[in-house]
């Protein structure tokens, strides 16, 4: 009965800094009682790799001793073009026969060995009679995966579990909002370098895809066009300084890429077994508050869009956002926060 309650630490490594969150089990569900953000890594991870070991080393240690987190069991998240997720059809098998018929599957569909990637799926509609079934299929190369659990166990912290950006912050979206199950919602994540796109439907993923594209495509944009300094363009993109109007056609231009690849999963899911379409888009990340951004894409996609406070039902004290404001850092910690859910049994 009197057993110390237990916590856990959602570690998000971006390509611009590092956030953590830690969550509580409580006997009334998960409580926010920690985070942490790190200092600019300086290209220091690009494209979900670690290129400076020893900054990250650095600046993990730093985080978590400045930030006196209580546990160090840790979840975290790989990203980029070595992580694959893509939904696939095969013939129903139960689910011992599936796993052995993944491999064969995987090599039809994933761009690498299959002997160095790490391999999961999940069926997802284990209830149907038809023929054949959707299966999510998820692969990762092999080497990043260990590069990156060895990485937390060097920084004197415990991985518990590695898992995939978009679905950790599917996690944390479906802890905050109330989702119709036949509603198709479109997840972005924009970060520094990459920006994360889930379509989501009942609790599942139907198209996941990683874009090279996110913040510092604006800030270089801002200071190229806009003759801004270069702390100027980081405050904009950050949502810390308001874009003057004159900023906004090159805020458009630089986020058209991102409206094209939702474009493109809407059209995605159009051509296949699904009539539906994106009815919600919820914007998440580091750079979810660049000014301009959220109406861009409601003008450019005719539906609601909505930056994401994964703080909305989960309890904290306000204390220990201190003097920094709230709604401006929450964003960034979605992963984060997801992370540390799915180590509470959430997915």
């Amino acid at each position: 009965m009197f057993k110390k309650q237990q916590s856990v630490v959602g570690v998000d490594l971006g390509s611009h800094t590092i956030k953590a969150v830690e969550l509580q089990a409580t006997p009334n569900g998960p409580r926010l009682i920690n985070f942490g953000v790190s200092e600019p890594l300086s290209e220091a991870i690009v494209d979900g790799e670690i290129i400076d070991r020893e900054l990250v080393l650095e600046a993990l240690r730093k985080l978590f001793e400045s930030r006196h987190f209580r546990s160090k069991k840790v979840v975290s998240a790989v990203s980029g073009r070595a992580v694959i997720v893509k939904k696939i059809t095969m013939d129903r098998l139960p689910q011992e026969e599936a796993r052995q018929a993944i491999v064969w599957e995987a090599e039809q569909h994933v761009p690498y060995d299959v002997n160095d990637v790490v391999l999961d799926f999940e069926i997802m509609d284990p209830d149907g009679d038809g023929k054949q079934m959707d299966v999510l299929l998820v692969a990762a190369k092999k080497d990043l995966v260990l590069s990156h659990a060895d990485l937390l166990r060097e920084a004197g912290l415990t991985p518990v579990i590695i898992d995939i950006d978009s679905f950790a912050i599917q996690n944390a979206v479906e802890a905050n909002y109330t989702l119709d199950e036949k509603e198709m919602v479109a997840l972005v994540n924009v970060g520094a370098e990459l920006t994360n796109i889930n379509v989501i439907q009942n609790g599942k993923p139907i198209f996941t895809k990683d874009l090279q594209l996110g913040g510092n495509n604006v800030e270089e944009a801002l200071q190229r066009k806009q003759n801004l300094t270069q702390s100027e363009a980081q405050a904009v993109v950050q949502g810390r300084a308001p874009a003057k109007a004159e900023y906004a056609e090159t805020i458009r231009a630089a986020f058209e890429p991102l409206a094209t690849g939702i474009e493109r999963a809407g059209s995605f899911i159009k051509s296949g077994s699904e009539s539906e379409k994106i009815s919600r888009i919820f914007l998440s990340g580091g750079c979810a508050r660049v000014d301009g951004l959220r109406t861009f894409l409601e003008e450019r996609h005719q539906v609601p869009v909505e930056v994401v406070n994964p703080t909305a039902r989960i309890p904290y004290d306000p204390a220990i956002f201190g003097s920094q404001d709230m709604e401006t850092v929450a964003p960034s910690l979605t992963v984060g926060l997801g992370l540390a859910l799915r180590s509470m049994g959430d997915k």
